[in-house]
């Protein structure tokens, strides 16, 4: 489903030369286009490779990156970075120990709404946050077998909020539940708590015919809501505190804010992780960031498991 669309966005950037792609299933889809499709991962680096995208089920992604990175090839991963966390500490490891860049595939931070959300708050514009509330749901995927709905699409949100905040977790508290027969999780409720105080809610199902992808943030001069689907950013101003928003009247309901030229973020995403490789430079999302969110998520599988919120040791 997302080797395909990595095959066509880097055949397509600038620096970089798609050599070959893997599939044990084939070209399925046609992404190869010229360039040798293999059956493994051995053939594919018999190729020469500088760099890596690996987009196979969350079970294969350490065997897959270690290999990789004893071969000496920068690597991104798709999310989320391994199946579990001590499966991404060791996939962290072998990136740092090779000296190789290592990245995860969290592609929601480069959507151009988000990218301004961001902005906004690391320049301050809402003030002191209050709260973040986070909605993602949508049909069930077939695709997914090995994990969860907390591990597949709640990680999305759970960095999506401490990279907006630009603050840690230090605790969750969740309920899961199975209600469409599969092994695992298929929806899940999280309530959370920053390391700068901010209390998040997280609401996230494979279950909602109706798909949504909505970051709402609450602070002390109003409250930004961003859509990830229609790429949209709204504000809507605090009538009890005073602003220093330059965007003139604001017409009831909320003003809908500029958020850049409509990129494409897995292409933006892939650019970043280019960039790192090349240049050392970028805004690519690094499997220590990958890790990190993952032991949120199992925090978050603990705490439903068990009835009881967990505290969390967030590195500084």
């Amino acid at each position: 489903m997302m080797g395909r669309h990595h095959a066509r966005t880097l055949r397509q950037l600038d620096g970089v030369e798609l050599v070959g792609v893997a599939d044990p299933q084939g070209d399925r889809f046609g992404c190869a286009r010229g360039v040798p499709c293999v059956d493994d991962l051995g053939a594919l680096l018999e190729l020469g490779l500088d760099l890596c995208v690996v987009a196979v089920p969350a079970g294969g992604h350490e065997a897959a990156g270690v290999r990789l990175a004893e071969a000496g090839v920068h690597t991104l991963i798709e999310k989320p970075l391994a199946d579990s966390a001590t499966a991404a500490r060791r996939l962290v490891h072998a990136f740092d120990q090779a000296g190789l860049v290592g990245c995860v595939g969290h592609i929601e931070r480069y959507n151009p709404a988000l990218q301004a959300l961001h902005a906004l708050l690391n320049a301050g514009d809402l003030g002191v946050i209050f709260q973040i509330a986070t909605r993602r749901h949508g049909p069930f995927p077939s695709r997914v077998r090995d994990i969860g709905v907390v591990k597949d699409l709640a990680v999305h949100d759970l960095d999506l909020t401490a990279w907006a905040a630009r603050s840690p977790f230090t605790s969750v508290s969740a309920r899961t539940a199975r209600r469409a027969g599969s092994h695992h999780e298929d929806l899940v409720a999280v309530t959370g708590l920053l390391a700068d105080g901010t209390v998040t809610n997280h609401l996230v199902n494979w279950l909602t015919p109706l798909k949504a992808r909505v970051i709402t943030v609450t602070g002390e001069r109003g409250c930004l809501v961003a859509d990830a689907i229609t790429a949209t950013l709204t504000l809507y101003e605090s009538g009890a505190a005073p602003t220093t928003w330059s965007t003139g009247d604001l017409p009831e309901g909320g003003l809908l804010l500029p958020t850049g030229p409509r990129v494409d973020p897995l292409r933006a995403q892939l650019a970043a992780f280019r960039d790192a490789v090349l240049h050392g430079t970028g805004d690519a999302v690094r499997m220590a960031n990958g890790l990190a969110i993952l032991e949120v998520a199992e925090a978050c599988l603990t705490s439903a498991r068990k009835g009881i919120t967990i505290d969390l040791c967030p590195v500084p």
